[in-house]
């Protein structure tokens, strides 16, 4: 039997669970997710780190909710720089609408990189460090490495032909250095990103963008220089943070995590509304390498993350054209590329979008270059961060013949053919000239359909598209200079447009597609038109992905971004 005490205290705990001040939470240490990933276990683990758009959704809910008193975040770790900039763009309106804001971390670079997590502390209006930690704002390096001195060592032959001079993943293979076209455009890359860092950090703390220069060519900083210079307000452990958060918010302040926050007070707006029409946006999420088949784990390292499939991506387009109740479609892509094929099946499906009458918008992620261009380029408007890394707009074909090292390590290879170019993919010839026209006229074809779409998405000359294209990497600031992107901003801006070009209220709900419930995922396709079907996973450089990954090649294909390109 349940005490009458007991009882009483459990009611008046549930009271103050509802209507006690809350202090949000929010904890980078394990960085954020932009959505769950495809394989089972990895969206199992990845449960219990902050999702994206709950903590954005969160954040915006906040703002009018009198009982949200402040918000506490530790930043430990990195993010990409164009999340972070999403981070911070809802963090100064959370602060505009009189919420406290607080950001902590033992450090800013634990001897590593910090000056991406200073910038999204820096908006915040107080920033505390930990005693013992340091700034590490450094400023922003670009390393690029360059193989062909060590490939020659070990008796590979790197033989690729890319379009054009600004592609620059042939340049790491073929080249021992920088071209001049390489190395104007990573010097750009690293100058607007630096300027849109220092003038960030300068803006927020009330400095002068020279002085924060001048305390870059200083960093790291010690923890009381960056005191001294304006950087951190106080040097504080956790227990001295949230002391000081309590204080501010009222002792009854409860903690909440932003995610719960959000998804617990987000309940009534999901479900009907009297009154309220069903009509809602569309959110469609691609991530990692495009390739051909379903969305799956991106390529053979873990670190690559899922993979933007062409069939799941495509299912989900039919899915909310097919649904009255969807008016427009927001479609987020944070993609270095992939297969030129992949690419080409979901723009056809953006186009299609269109002439359905269901506006697409596009929400950049990080990067959204290469083959991440080529899926957003037929959008009705392109949103981008500032320092997303975009643009990309070329192709790049190849191999690495290895006969010079199997000679060396004592391998023969015999063979039999029948077919002029039966071997033209083969690792261990060259290619004969035949075969190199071959090569050309695939790499113009391509080249000269992706540019060719851009104009007429981007409603510009071919001409003007050749220019901006050529291979080049943008940053988002540099890229909506250029008209290659509409408008600057993140997910919340891409919602707002997705309605008002649907003509649907501001409150209009987000909906994910294609919804496919667990019991649907084990039950056959009734079709190719069906929202559970997917096809087989195919790899983006088809006879190639062998070699392609001996060479640290991205095993999504041609339109690929060499590199890592996330800006920390």
């Amino acid at each position: 039997m349940v005490e009458p005490g007991r009882v009483v205290s459990m009611i008046k705990e549930a009271r103050d669970r509802r209507t006690a001040p809350l202090v949000l939470e929010l904890d980078l240490g394990d960085g954020i997710v932009e959505t769950a990933p495809a394989d089972p276990l990895s969206a199992l683990l990845s449960m219990r780190r902050p999702h994206l758009r709950d903590v954005l959704d969160g954040l915006r809910r906040a703002r009018d909710d009198a009982r949200v008193r402040a918000l506490v975040v530790r930043i430990n770790g990195t993010l990409g720089l164009a999340v972070t900039q999403e981070l911070r763009a809802a963090v100064a309106a959370l602060r505009e609408a009189g919420k406290l804001t607080v950001a902590w971390s033992e450090t800013f670079g634990d001897g590593g990189r910090g000056t991406v997590p200073y910038y999204l502390a820096s908006v915040f209006e107080r920033v505390y460090l930990q005693p013992s930690g340091e700034v590490g704002l450094t400023g922003v390096a670009l390393e690029e490495p360059f193989l062909r001195g060590a490939l020659e060592k070990v008796g590979i032959e790197p033989r690729f032909g890319a379009r054009h001079e600004y592609k620059t993943m042939a340049n790491t293979f073929m080249e021992r250095d920088y071209t001049p076209e390489h190395l104007e455009s990573s010097r750009r890359l690293v100058d607007s990103i630096g300027e849109q860092l220092f003038q960030g950090i300068a803006d927020a703390r009330g400095l002068t963008r020279e002085r924060v220069r001048e305390l870059v060519d200083r960093g790291p900083l010690l923890p009381t220089e960056a005191v001294e210079a304006g950087l951190v307000d106080r040097l504080a452990y956790r227990d001295e943070v949230y002391a000081d958060v309590r204080e501010a918010a009222g002792s009854t302040a409860q903690l909440r995590y932003v995610s719960r926050y959000n998804r617990t007070h987000g309940l009534a707006e999901r479900l009907p509304q009297p009154g309220r029409g069903n009509d809602v946006v569309a959110f469609i999420n691609g991530q990692g390498p495009i390739k051909l088949g379903r969305s799956a784990r991106g390529g053979p390292l873990p670190s690559q993350g899922v993979a933007m499939g062409s069939d799941t991506i495509g299912a989900a387009f039919r899915a909310a054209v097919r649904d009255d109740r969807v008016k427009a479609i927001v479609f987020r892509v944070n993609s270095p590329g992939g297969s030129a094929v992949a690419s080409d099946a979901i723009w056809r499906e953006v186009v299609l979008a269109g002439r359905a009458g269901k506006p697409v918008i596009v929400s950049m992620g990080n990067v959204a270059a290469s083959g991440g261009y080529y899926v957003a380029m037929a959008a009705d408007t392109i949103v981008a961060q500032p320092g997303t890394v975009t643009g990309s707009i070329g192709v790049i074909v190849g191999k690495a013949v290895v006969n010079g090292l199997l000679e060396r390590v004592g391998i023969g290879m015999g063979s039999v053919a029948e077919g002029a170019h039966a071997r033209m993919y083969s690792a261990t010839k060259d290619f004969s000239e035949s075969e190199w026209e071959r090569v050309n006229a695939s790499l113009d074809r391509t080249y000269d359909e992706f540019v060719t779409k851009v104009a007429e998405g981007r409603g510009m000359t071919r001409e003007r598209a050749h220019e901006l294209a050529r291979g080049r990497v943008w940053t988002g600031a540099d890229a909506h200079a250029h008209g290659l992107v509409d408008e600057l901003g993140g997910l919340d801006r891409a919602f707002d447009l997705a309605r008002k070009k649907a003509g649907l209220p501001a409150d209009a709900p987000v909906r994910g597609y294609p919804h496919v419930t667990p019991l649907e995922r084990l039950r056959p396709a009734e079709s190719s038109e069906d929202r559970t079907a997917a096809g087989a996973r195919f790899d983006g450089w088809g006879s190639l992905s062998g070699v392609a990954a001996s060479l640290g090649l991205p095993a999504a294909g041609p339109l690929t971004l060499p590199g890592r390109w996330e800006i920390r």
